[in-house]
């Protein structure tokens, strides 16, 4: 084995990033600083209805949300920074079928260190990996189902199975009028694998859904500082959000900015008007 010496030095580690503090003001901050401030580890002893959920989205300034088909050229270092940030403090990591295949997700948390922070917080070593499939289009190949020690858990209308795997798999089955029926999904998933907090990384159709039902409670948005152009598949490009017209739309409140590198971080917050409104809106529509 190699002995580190001047002749054959460790490579270097790059210094964390920091980040400028637009809004709400204050000195530069890294990623685990403002992870930190945000108190999303922080949990509450009061019960929930449902989990608390976290949507991180990235966007180019013309608001494409991916190129060439895949969202991590439209990152930065210090986007992937805070993308490896967030998962340290949350209780379960949810994305779409679609995103999980093109993104080739793997382990959620791939760093010691990073397992070591999840615990100081008397959270556990790594966060559930829930994917969200209504036919179960999960191969074998994807690279968080070979990772031994992962647990997976699959969200899905389908009364069918995966294949065995590596990971382990749990199943949440919530059905409604054929289609998944997500309040009820991550609602189980509070109940069963007690989820307080979810950090949800899209993609654009499951953000979609998320916001058309009510569930989002605040937004991450990573704007890059770049103009992709071009026209999608069906006369546009994809943004973050992909389906119908939000009616009406969903209004935010501006949390806090972050620049680095002309890359611009936004945190925003969904009014619980808003979300009790789309919420109640949502269980009439399902009711009739």
């Amino acid at each position: 084995m190699a002995v580190p010496s001047e002749r054959n030095p460790e490579p270097a580690q790059p210094p964390p990033t920091r980040l400028r503090r637009l809004l709400a003001g204050g000195e530069p901050a890294s990623v685990s600083e403002i992870v930190e401030e945000t108190g999303l580890w922080d949990r509450s002893a009061a019960p929930r209805s449902r989990p608390r959920v976290v949507l991180n989205m990235v966007s180019t300034v013309d608001g494409r949300a991916t190129l060439d088909g895949r969202s991590g050229p439209i990152g930065d270092s210090a986007d992937r920074e805070l993308f490896r940030g967030l998962r340290t403090a949350v209780d379960a990591v949810l994305v779409g079928a679609g995103t999980a295949r093109t993104e080739r997700y793997g382990r959620i948390i791939r760093d010691d260190s990073q397992r070591r922070l999840r615990r100081q917080r008397t959270l556990s070593p790594e966060p559930l990996a829930c994917i969200v499939t209504e036919r179960l289009e999960l191969g074998p190949d994807l690279p968080l189902l070979g990772q031994a020690g992962a647990h997976v858990v699959i969200l899905t209308s389908s009364s069918d199975s995966l294949p065995a795997s590596a990971a382990e798999l749990d199943y949440v089955r919530a059905k409604r009028d054929g289609k998944l029926d997500l309040p009820a999904a991550l609602n189980e998933l509070g109940q069963r694998f007690g989820v307080q907090v979810l950090l949800c990384e899209g993609g654009p159709q499951l953000s979609d859904q998320l916001f058309s039902a009510g569930l989002v409670d605040e937004l991450f948005l990573s704007l890059s500082p770049l103009l992709g152009g071009g026209e999608g598949a069906h006369g546009e490009a994809l943004r973050i959000l992909a389906g119908a017209a939000l009616d009406p739309p969903v209004r935010l409140e501006l949390l806090g900015v972050l620049e680095s590198d002309s890359h611009l971080f936004l945190r925003y917050g969904v009014s619980a008007r808003e979300r009790v409104s789309r919420e109640t809106t949502l269980s009439s529509s399902l009711a009739r």
